[in-house]
């Protein structure tokens, strides 16, 4: 059983959501970020970077315990264990990583730092809040056009997606009207609609 080390975050849950899709058996281990939890000196072994999520598997690549951290390579790695949600083909493989990318280096950085700006700072900065907001609508507009030509990022449903769902599902955190974006919103309802992206999403408890 892998234990999967999160928190009520987007990054948080595109480990529960892949864990729910793949079949996986896990074990939760809730990190509050509210009580420093992430700064535990056990959990720093885990996460060297004491960020969530985190898992740890008993049976790695080669038979031995594992931990991993940051979501974007877990996902690859639980893709890797189970064969699924990367396409088979070496180039629908990269464009899916492209995609994931994509999501790591912009859409999360970028929307986490409106959701900062707009949520939780001090003083109100309206020059960091112009920024990243006309960010976020460009990543929204790159996603956008994308999902116009094809049903998911990679073509098919795969870790792109995973990564990028649980951000957008906060849009009403960094003032988005999902109708601006009409591709954007048809694939947001589709991937809603997954019983194993529910599962996920309610993960902690």
């Amino acid at each position: 059983m892998i234990d999967l080390y999160t928190w009520k975050t987007p990054n948080g849950r595109k480990v529960s959501i892949m864990l729910e899709e793949v079949g996986l058996p896990y074990r939760v281990h809730p990190v509050d970020l509210g009580k420093d939890e992430q700064f535990d000196p056990e959990f720093l072994k885990i996460s060297p970077n004491n960020k969530i999520p985190a898992i740890v598997d008993p049976y790695g690549p080669d038979g031995k315990p594992i931990a991993m951290f940051e979501s974007g390579a877990i996902l690859i790695y639980l893709s890797a264990k189970t064969g699924k949600l990367l396409p088979e083909d070496m180039r629908g493989r990269f464009v899916a990583l492209q995609w994931l990318m994509f999501q790591m280096g912009g859409v999360g950085p970028m929307f986490g730092q409106l959701h900062h700006f707009l949520r939780a700072a001090s003083e109100h900065v309206p020059y960091a809040i112009e920024r990243y907001r006309k960010e976020k609508d460009r990543l929204y507009g790159v996603l956008d056009r994308r999902l116009a030509e094809v049903e998911y990022l990679a073509g098919e449903y795969s870790i792109a997606d995973i990564a990028t769902y649980p951000w957008v599902a906060r849009y009403e955190w960094h003032q988005t009207d999902l109708n601006d974006y009409p591709n954007v919103k048809r694939w947001f309802e589709a991937i809603s609609a997954r019983p194993a992206v529910q599962r996920g999403m309610a993960v902690p408890e």
